[in-house]
């Protein structure tokens, strides 16, 4: 899917947009806690259209972009190094390296094990722990999806495959084959957040866009929804 990048005025405000078109009836805007924001319109709209549509929802924007702005500074960047924290279904677990013949990691009282051979450079632990996260969040996402689809399964859906894998800017989507993509950072998040995305994502195969009944249908399923993305948002950012 084609994008480019673009820039819009409001007020003193310069906002830059990434701009898809995609083969869709209506018009979606995104702003995410990286601080982008994602337009995808339905092929064929005029540009102008598109930013009449952004200046209505300027304020919106702008909004989003100051909430999204107050975690700054975020999460330091890991180094993979004894002694730093890492996040696992929403608790902080510190590192521990140790030298031993096997490799992998290990969550015991309240660390991460990581055990390796002599080479145990940042880029040899940072491996072993994606490893370790993409392992569990197969388990779990697993469990997650099954707890949720008995909500969707009454109304005659067909259940979608679940894909995981590693995504820049979403915590889920749905295709239109019916396959449900799972971001894997989401490991990293409570439960309660995992089920909100998952919720979210079956929440589209009713409503494929972010109408007022798709909200409402959100509602219907999980009432706390607003709260728990409140709640991811701090916790991943």
């Amino acid at each position: 899917m084609k994008c480019d990048m673009y820039s819009l005025k409001y007020g003193e405000t310069v906002v830059d947009y990434t701009l898809f078109y995609a083969d869709r009836k209506t018009m979606e805007m995104a702003v995410h806690p990286d601080g982008s924001v994602v337009i995808t319109a339905p092929l064929g709209t005029a540009l102008h259209a598109i930013e009449q549509k952004l200046l209505r929802r300027a304020r919106w924007i702008v909004k989003q972009l100051k909430y999204f702005n107050q975690f700054n500074p975020r999460t330091p960047k890991r180094m993979y190094v004894g002694g730093e924290t890492h996040l696992y279904l929403g608790k902080q677990y510190r590192l521990k390296i140790v030298c031993e013949s096997s490799k992998g990691v290990k969550l015991i009282g309240g660390l991460f094990r990581v055990s390796c051979e002599k080479e145990n450079t940042p880029v040899v632990i940072k491996k072993l722990m994606d490893d370790w996260y993409a392992a569990k969040a197969v388990i779990h996402f697993t469990v997650r999806l099954n707890r949720c689809w008995p909500a969707f399964e009454k109304h005659g859906f067909h259940k979608p495959r679940l894909q995981i894998k590693h995504m820049k800017r979403r915590w889920g989507s749905l295709s239109g084959s019916g396959i449900v993509t799972l971001n894997t950072e989401l490991i990293k998040a409570p439960k309660e957040c995992i089920d909100y995305v998952v919720t979210h994502e079956l929440s589209h195969l009713k409503h494929h866009d972010h109408s007022t009944a798709f909200y409402k249908l959100l509602e219907t399923v999980i009432p706390n929804w607003e709260r728990l993305k409140h709640k991811l948002e701090i916790a991943l950012v």
